[in-house]
Parts: structure tokens; sequence; C-alpha cells
């Protein structure tokens, strides 16, 4: 057995793909096929999984599993890579880790690629530190964790980052991203909109909600945060009980679209009706309503950080005569 070989666990938390579909998917399509360790346990090598990675965002474009579950790599690759742009057809196809501006301006990221591949966090984080220093937060989201995420991303699908060094990226950005929060919020005047912002049960990832936050509070918005994954029930209580005026919820594109849509269709009744729901992300089911169904209403999705500022002006238009706290 070699030391690269994932078992069924860890392929379900690297793709979201649930052990029992994976099970089904090898009775049915004959992938995937994994080998067996001594106790009979099944051991997925690492071109299993990076096909697996690439199914799944198949699959959350809309792709049947049968159309693409047998397919070899190559032929995944072609229909899923971005880095193949003459066979994009014009999809904006992006990586899973959170919103994006639509800027391509800023500073080589190479450097900093290197340090992550190399594991090390410390001149990472000092590098991330000063440009910080230097140029401010909105500008360190906008201009270099948001083109940063997607090159990690890019790097974790194509197999040249370890599910490690991602975790390690994201654990180091969040901390450096608290830090400047924690500055930028000391020194504003904060006042409405009052935005609670978390994700639903299954929703595991925060670094784009935490990415929002720092663009909702350089807007002068009071925001309160309240982690991964909150009961809908508890949200909404929270909600009221913080006299909060929009619920933002962070959507990756791990999470199945249908349990994004059916999170938001429970949780909207339960919000008391001036109650705003923002989202963010990239998960398809929220870029538009299923057909057949309509928009909720109070409802408005933003794939990109630049989307942030317009929405908060709009709502204080809406809302002149008492847009201060």
């Amino acid at each position: 057995m070699t030391e690269t070989a994932h078992t069924i666990a860890d392929v379900e938390r690297d793709t979201g793909l649930s052990k029992d579909t994976l099970r089904v998917w090898e009775r049915r399509y004959g992938f995937p096929l994994p080998l067996r360790d001594a106790q009979g346990e099944r051991r997925y090598d690492g071109e299993q999984l990076l096909r697996l990675r690439h199914i799944r965002r198949l699959l959350d474009a809309g792709h049947r599993p049968g159309r693409v579950v047998p397919l070899p790599l190559a032929q995944l690759l072609d229909m899923d890579t971005p880095a193949r742009p003459q066979r994009m057809q014009g999809q904006r196809k992006k990586a899973a880790m959170a919103l994006a501006p639509t800027s391509t301006t800023g500073p080589d990221l190479s450097p900093w690629m290197d340090l992550l591949r190399a594991q090390r966090s410390q001149p990472l984080y000092q590098a991330l530190q000063q440009w910080l220093l230097v140029h401010g937060l909105g500008a360190l989201v906008r201009d270099v964790i948001a083109p940063l995420n997607r090159r990690v991303g890019q790097a974790w699908l194509d197999g040249d980052l370890a599910v490690f060094e991602e975790h390690l990226y994201t654990e180091l950005v969040e901390r450096l991203l608290r830090t400047g929060l924690s500055q930028v919020t000391a020194a504003s005047g904060l006042r409405r909109p009052r935005v609670l912002l978390t994700t639903v049960p299954g929703e595991v990832h925060t670094l784009g909600l935490l990415m929002a936050e720092c663009m909702l509070v350089l807007e002068g918005c009071e925001t309160i945060s309240l982690g991964a994954q909150t009961p809908l029930r508890d949200i909404a209580e929270a909600t009221r009980a913080c006299g909060a005026d929009v619920v933002a919820l962070g959507f990756s594109a791990a999470l199945k679209p249908r349990d994004a849509r059916t999170a938001l269709e429970q949780l909207h009744p339960q919000l008391p009706p001036p109650v705003r729901l923002w989202t963010g992300g990239q998960c398809p089911a929220l870029q538009k309503a299923p057909r057949g169904t309509a928009p909720l209403p109070g409802h408005t999705h933003m794939a990109e950080l630049d989307q942030i500022a317009p929405a908060v002006a709009r709502w204080r238009a809406e809302h002149s005569a008492g847009a201060t706290a």
C-alpha cells in the first residue's frame, strides 16, 4: 500500500461525495476502483482522488453522473480545467474557495505560492502582513487573498497542493484577516445595516464569509459573526435577538446545490419580513432560481466581492430615515 493511499472517509471529506455514493459508483460505473488494505478497507490513490474532485465539480455544474463518472482524467480535464481558456466557451468557472472580484490587477503571487508549497508558513504570514500594513485591508482582500484563493484552489484541484497545505493556507489567511478586521473595527464608526454572518449546517468553509465581513466593515457596517454551521432555527433566533437587518450566508461549491437551496427555502420564512437575505459564493444553485421555482423575496446573491458595496448603498438608500444606529 502506497503512502498516498486515502481512506473512503478521506475521500468523502476531500470531495464532499458521500461514502454511499462512492460505493454505488463503484458497482454501477466501475469507478472508482480502490485497492484493499490488510483489513479489507478501501484505499484510493492520488489519481482516483483527482478524478473525483473534477467529477464533483462537473456534477455541481449540472452534468449527470452517468455522463462523467466513467470518463478518464484527460477528458475530465478537458471539460473542467479553467487553465484551458480555449475550452471554456465563455463560462466563468472559478475555484471553490469563496467570493472573488473580477479585477486581475495585483502583485505577483508566485513567490507566495512557493512559500506555501514549501510549508514556510511564518515567512508567508509575514509577507501578507506586510502587504496589509502598506496597502490596507481592502486591497489585501481584493488584490491578494481573492486571487490567491483561486490559485490555491486550482493547485489543490490539480493535485499540486496537498490537503494539509490547503488547510495551512486557510488557517493562516483567516488569522491575518481577523487581525486586520479587529484593527478596522476599532477605528470605524459602525452604522446600519447590522449584518449577521454565518453558514448553514453542512457548510464548513468560512474563509469567504470572513472576506465578506472585511468588506462590510470597510463599508461601515456593524457585523455579528456566528461562525460556521449554525442551525437554521438559531439563525432566525439570533437575527431577532440582535436586531439584524441582513443575514449574510456563505456557500462554497463543496455544499450540494440541493442542500443550499433547501436551507434557504427553510430559513426564509423564519426571518422577520424586513430582514434581507444575502448569500455569497460559488454554489451553482444560488446563481439563479431553479426552473419552476420563484426567487425568494428579499434574497440577493453576490458571486463577487465587488457587489457588496453597491448592496450596502442600496440598503441605506432604501432605509435612509433610520440608517444610523
